[in-house]
């Protein structure tokens, strides 16, 4: 596996290749990779879905991916670190970097709006037609056309995120969130008990504030994002029901079943024999 580093704060490529498969790559920082064109299947952090021209992916730091290339594709990199983002003065996005982490378990294009795509596609043309002019002032340009895309990015992964949550909400709120997100795979550390440890407040005290602050309780917003989580996998992964729950902690599928269908009134099979 090759680790890779950044010598900047925000870096472009453009790479046009049939390499198969192109790398197994951990990042120590976010990269929004977008395919001009091409066809093949990407895998990140053990999730396997097809791309295809159009898609926007982030990848954030210590995500592993593999690109598996079966027609020759264009991307266009544009990398970022995590300390741009903390240091950017974003006007209108509170605790951004928390946002674009969610994108970790997402695993696939983070784009929702169709609106947005076009959008995206238009930043994508400027940059690349700036890579090739180049010229006074085309770096300050291209900044600002890579923290749209950030922002777009942003906005359109806040689309999946549970609907009670504001961006603008208490920070201490957030970081529980943060907390939450990190360890959605880690049931133990999910527990009231693991949580107010973590934040040396007490477990009566943590479930009024978090109701109050996110509108349910903190075990309704843990069923609800690891919910969405496994929609996500269901839509965009070939991962069968077992090997799903191994991944989210259940003891066997039977489990994880039969928490889906008390979540969403349907059994596993049947929501993904829904999206065929």
């Amino acid at each position: 596996m090759v680790r890779q580093n950044m010598h900047q704060q925000v870096e472009l490529e453009y790479l046009k290749t049939d390499q198969c498969p192109l790398g197994d790559r951990q990042y120590s920082f976010f990269e929004m990779v977008y395919l001009i064109s091409g066809k093949g299947t990407v895998c990140i952090n053990g999730n396997r879905m097809a791309y295809r021209d159009g898609n926007l992916l982030l990848l954030t730091p210590n995500d592993r991916h593999i690109f598996e290339i079966t027609e020759v594709t264009e991307f266009l990199l544009i990398r970022f670190s995590d300390s741009y983002i903390r240091s950017y003065p974003w006007k209108s996005i509170h605790h951004l970097e928390c946002l674009l982490f969610y994108a970790t378990h997402l695993s696939g294009c983070v784009m929702r709006c169709k609106d947005d795509s076009r959008l995206v596609e238009m930043i994508v043309d400027s940059l690349l037609f700036g890579m090739k002019l180049g010229g006074v002032y085309q770096q300050d340009l291209d900044m600002n056309l890579v923290n749209a895309l950030i922002v777009i990015a942003a906005r359109n992964i806040s689309k999946v995120r549970p609907e009670n949550v504001r961006t603008n909400t208490d920070k201490r709120i957030l970081q529980i969130i943060n907390h939450i997100e990190r360890h959605i795979f880690v049931p133990d550390q999910l527990t009231a008990a693991a949580i107010s440890q973590a934040f040396g407040i007490s477990q009566a005290y943590l479930g009024v504030y978090f109701k109050k602050q996110c509108g349910e309780t903190i075990q309704q917003f843990i069923a609800s994002y690891r919910i969405r989580l496994i929609e996500w996998r269901l839509k965009f992964s070939d991962l069968r029901i077992n090997e799903l729950a191994d991944e989210f902690g259940f003891a066997d599928g039977s489990h994880l079943n039969k928490f889906f269908k008390k979540q969403k009134g349907m059994s596993l099979t049947g929501y993904r024999q829904r999206l065929l």
